[in-house]
């Protein structure tokens, strides 16, 4: 499964805000995220059913996501969850303070 999620925020501004979004995916669900490198993070873990295991990855103001296919029946609510946290954490309009962690 890949997903790719533009923004226009520099890259150091949205590596900042998905750090904030990993400190909430391990407060809330468990899933844990631990950054590689300055551009790439590793997230292991489940949402609901849905397990999530893979990379993200951030470069010419793109995040790219590839994790394992959770198959058919849950692949829709697997990117659909994903996708809208980039959204959320990932939009310049929403001040960075105002991002949960927990």
């Amino acid at each position: 499964m890949e997903i790719d999620y533009p923004y226009v925020l520099s890259d150091q501004e949205a590596r900042s805000r998905l750090e904030l979004l990993g400190q909430y995916l391990e407060n809330k669900h468990g899933i844990r995220v631990t950054w590689s490198d300055g551009a790439r993070a590793r997230f292991s873990g489940k949402y609901l059913l849905v397990k999530i295991e893979g990379e993200l990855s951030l470069a010419n103001s793109r995040a790219t996501f590839k994790g394992e296919d959770p198959g058919f029946l849950l692949r829709g609510r697997a990117k659909d969850y994903i996708q809208s946290k980039l959204a959320k954490y990932l939009d310049p309009k929403t001040p960075i303070a105002e991002l949960p962690t927990t």
